[in-house]
C-alpha cells in the first residue's frame, strides 16, 4: 500500500508519498512540472518492498505541494536538494538513496555533492549538468503546452488545471535557459567531482530532450560511476521500460 501525507519542511507543506518497509531508504525526484503521482507509478508499484522503503517527493510548487507557486530563482536546483534532504531528514531517515529524473536527476547530484554523509547511492537518468544553446532550442520546442502530445499533456493538465500548467512550463523554460549565460552553461559542474557515493548513469540514446553528450559529461566527471545506455530508451525510459530499469536499479542499490 502507498500512503500519502504532507510534512512542513523549510516554511511549506511538501507532499510526499510512501511505501514498503525495507532497511534501504530510496527518495524519487521527479522531473520538471512533475510529482510522486505522475512521474513514479512503476517504480512505487513494483520496487521490491522487504528491501526498500520508497519516498517520491513533490517540490515546492509542483503536485500536491502547492501552496506556494512554483517559480525558479537563480539558485532553484539547490533550494530543491536542501528541501528533498530536509524532508528525508523529517521523516527520520538517517542515510538514504537518491534516484532522480531529469530536473529531479540535477537536484540529486547537487544533493549527493553537498550532504554527502547522508546519501547513500544515486541513480540519475535525463539529467545534465549544463545547459547548452542547442539545450536552449530544445526547451523552446516544448515551450507550448499546446503542441503537447496529449498522452504526457493529460495527465499534467489534471494535476494543475490548464493556466498553471502552460504558466508553469514557460517560467520553467525562461528559468532553465538563464543557465546558457554562465560560463560553460554551468549548473553543477563543478560540483561533480565531490560526488563520493556510488552513481549510476542511465541514458535513452532516443532522448529527444537531453543530448548524450550530457549523460557522458556527468559519467566522465564523477569518479567510478557506472553509464548504461539504453538504445531504444527516450527520456521517460523509467515509464517505458519500467521492468527493465527497475531490474537494474534495484541490482546496483543492492
Amino acid at each position: 500500500s502507498i500512503t500519502s501525507a504532507k510534512i512542513q519542511v523549510n516554511g511549506v507543506h511538501l507532499h510526499y508519498q510512501q511505501t514498503g518497509e525495507g532497511s534501504h531508504a530510496v527518495l524519487l525526484l521527479p522531473g520538471m512540472l512533475g510529482s510522486g503521482q505522475t512521474d513514479f507509478g512503476p517504480q512505487l508499484k513494483s520496487m521490491n518492498k522487504q528491501l526498500f522503503t520508497v519516498v517520491a517527493w513533490d517540490p515546492r510548487g509542483y503536485g500536491r505541494s502547492i501552496p506556494p507557486s512554483r517559480d525558479f530563482p537563480p539558485d532553484f536546483f539547490e533550494r530543491d536538494a536542501k528541501d528533498a534532504v530536509d524532508l528525508m531528514q523529517a521523516l527520520k531517515f538517517k542515510k538514504f538513496s537518491l534516484l532522480g529524473w531529469s530536473d529531479g536527476g540535477i537536484t540529486a547530484l547537487i544533493a549527493a555533492a553537498k550532504y554527502p554523509n547522508l546519501i547513500h547511492k544515486l541513480v540519475v537518468w535525463g539529467a545534465n549538468a549544463s545547459v547548452t544553446q542547442e539545450d536552449v532550442r530544445i526547451y523552446n520546442g516544448i515551450r507550448d503546452v499546446s503542441k503537447w502530445s496529449e498522452k504526457v499533456k493529460k495527465p499534467l493538465e489534471e494535476l494543475y488545471g490548464h493556466k498553471y500548467f502552460a504558466e508553469t512550463c514557460e517560467a520553467w523554460v525562461d528559468g532553465i535557459s538563464r543557465f546558457a549565460e554562465n560560463s560553460d552553461g554551468n549548473i553543477c559542474q563543478q560540483l561533480l567531482p565531490d560526488i563520493k557515493c556510488p552513481t549510476f548513469i542511465i541514458h535513452g540514446e532516443k532522448d529527444p530532450l537531453v543530448p548524450q553528450a550530457h549523460a557522458e559529461y556527468i559519467h566522465k566527471n564523477i569518479k567510478g560511476s557506472r553509464l548504461l545506455l539504453m538504445p531504444e530508451g527516450k527520456h521517460n525510459l523509467h515509464l517505458r521500460f519500467a521492468e527493465e530499469f527497475n531490474k537494474e536499479v534495484e541490482n546496483f542499490l543492492r
